[in-house]
C-alpha cells in the first residue's frame, strides 16, 4: 500500500519515458470512461438494491441509497483523478452489498444499518492515517477472507436457479442471454442480461396491467437518522469494512500497480471513507477503489499515453452523475417486475466473483479445512446474539486456522 500522496506519483517504465506514445484523440479516453461507468453500474446495481432491501430499506430508501453511492463515488473520481492525474476509478462495494443481502435485517432496523454504514466509512478513513489498522486487515489470511466472501455470495448466486420455476418466461431468456454473451463478449454479458430482464419485465407489466408509480421514478434523497446498535456495529460495520478493504481497496491498488500507477493511499482512503460517511444517511452503504473495473480506465486501451488516462476516470465520474438520475426509475421497474428477476441478474453478475473467491480460498492446501469451515458458516446465514453469519464465519475460520496444524498437501 503506497502512501505517496504527491500529485506526481504516476510511475512509468523508462521505455515509456523515452518513446513517444502513439497519437490518440480525446475520444478514446472519454469512450473508455463511459464504458467503465456503464459496465460498473449495470453489472452490480441489482446487488446493491438487493442488499439495501434486505437491510430493511423501503423502495424509496433503496433508490436513495443507489443514488447516494453513484454521486459519492462520482465526486470522488472527479476529485482524485483530476488532483493526481491518474485513472483512479471508484466503485460501490459490491462484496459489501452481497454481505448485506446475506445478513438481512439487524437489531434496530434500517436506521441501525445506516449507522453501521457510517462507522464502516469512519474505519476506512482511519485506515488511511493509521498504518497498524491497515496492516491488521492485510494480515487476515487471504483464504479466510475469500472463503467468507464466497459464503456470502453463495445464496445470491443460487437465486437464478431458484427463480427458474417461479418466473420461467422472463428468467430463462435472461440466463440464456448471459450464457451466450459469456462466450462471445463477456464484458457485456450482465448488461445484456439486464436489458433482456428489463424488456421481459416490461412485457409482463403490460400483459398483467400492472402500474408503475411515476412519482417514484424521479430521483430523490430519503434521509435517515443513524441509530447505533452494537449488534449492527459488530455484525454489519465490521464485516462490511473487512470485505471492502480485503476485496476492493487492497486489490484495487494492486490492479493499478500492474499498469505502473501508485495510488495515493491516504488520499484514496480519505475520499472513499468520507464519501461513505456522507452517503450513509441517504442510504449509501460503502464506496471504495475499483478493482476489476479499474483496468478499463487504466489499461493502454484507454489511451496510449499513461499520463492521459486520467481523463477516462474523470469521464466515468461524470457518467455516474448521469446514471444517478436513473436510480428511482430502476427501483420502480424492479418493484413491478416478476418475482425473482432482480435476484437473477444479481446472481449472474456475481458468479465470476464467487468462482474467484472459492479458488483463492480452497487452492492453498495448508489451511483448507479452516477455509471450508469459514465458507460454510458464512453460507449458512446463521445469526447469534443478533450478529450475522459473516462475522461468525471470520471468527470461526481464524480460530480453526490457529488451532489446526497446517496440512501437508
Amino acid at each position: 500500500m503506497d502512501r505517496d500522496d504527491s500529485p506526481t506519483s504516476t510511475s512509468v517504465t523508462p521505455a515509456a519515458e523515452v518513446e513517444s506514445p502513439p497519437a490518440a484523440g480525446p475520444g478514446q479516453p472519454i469512450g473508455a470512461g463511459i464504458v467503465t461507468a456503464l459496465v460498473g453500474f449495470t453489472s452490480s446495481f441489482a446487488v446493491v438494491l438487493a442488499g439495501l432491501t434486505a437491510m430493511g430499506a423501503t423502495s424509496a430508501q433503496a433508490a436513495s441509497g443507489l443514488l447516494a453511492v453513484c454521486v459519492t463515488q462520482a465526486v470522488g473520481m472527479l476529485v482524485l483523478s483530476r488532483r493526481y492525474r491518474m485513472p483512479i476509478t471508484l466503485a460501490w462495494s459490491t462484496p459489501g452489498a452481497a454481505l448485506l443481502a446475506s445478513t438481512g435485517a439487524v437489531a434496530g432496523g434500517w436506521a441501525a444499518a445506516v449507522g453501521a454504514f457510517a462507522v464502516a466509512g469512519g474505519l476506512i478513513v482511519l485506515t488511511g492515517f493509521w498504518d497498524r489498522l491497515g496492516a491488521l486487515i492485510a494480515a487476515i489470511p487471504v483464504e479466510i477472507a475469500q472463503a467468507m466472501l464466497a459464503g456470502v455470495l453463495l445464496p445470491l448466486c443460487l437465486a437464478p436457479v431458484k427463480a427458474l420455476p417461479v418466473s420461467p418466461a422472463v428468467v430463462v431468456p435472461v440466463i440464456v442471454t448471459w450464457l451466450v454473451l459469456q462466450r462471445f463478449a463477456p464484458r457485456w454479458s450482465v448488461l445484456a442480461a439486464f436489458a433482456v430482464a428489463a424488456i421481459g419485465s416490461g412485457i409482463d407489466i403490460a400483459v398483467r396491467h400492472r402500474s408503475l408509480e411515476l412519482s417514484a421514478m424521479l430521483p430523490r434523497v430519503e434521509w435517515t437518522v443513524p441509530h447505533w446498535s452494537w449488534q449492527a456495529l459488530i455484525g454489519v460495520a465490521v464485516p462490511l469494512y473487512v470485505v471492502t478493504m480485503a476485496a476492493q481497496n487492497i486489490p484495487g491498488t494492486a490492479v493499478m500497480r500492474t499498469f505502473d500507477y501508485r495510488v495515493p493511499w491516504r488520499a484514496a482512503m480519505t475520499v472513499t471513507g468520507l464519501g461513505t460517511v456522507l452517503g450513509a444517511s441517504a442510504g449509501g452503504h460503502a464506496i471504495n477503489l475499483a478493482a476489476i473495473s479499474a483496468a478499463l480506465s487504466a489499461a493502454p486501451s484507454a489511451h496510449p499515453d499513461p499520463k492521459r488516462r486520467w481523463v477516462a476516470a474523470y469521464t466515468a465520474g461524470c457518467t455516474y452523475l448521469l446514471l444517478a438520475l436513473a436510480s428511482g426509475a430502476l427501483v420502480a421497474l424492479v418493484a413491478a417486475a416478476p418475482k425473482g428477476v432482480l435476484e437473477t441478474v444479481a446472481g449472474l453478475a456475481l458468479i465470476a466473483t464467487l468462482a474467484s473467491a472459492l479458488t483463492a480460498a480452497l487452492t492453498p492446501a495448508a489451511h483448507r479445512s479452516a477455509a471450508a469451515l469459514t465458507f460454510l458458516v458464512a453460507a449458512s446465514g446463521i445469526s447469534m446474539l443478533g450478529i450475522g453469519a459473516a462475522f461468525w464465519a471470520l471468527v470461526a475460520g481464524l480460530v480453526v486456522r490457529w488451532f489446526l496444524p497446517p496440512a501437508t498437501a
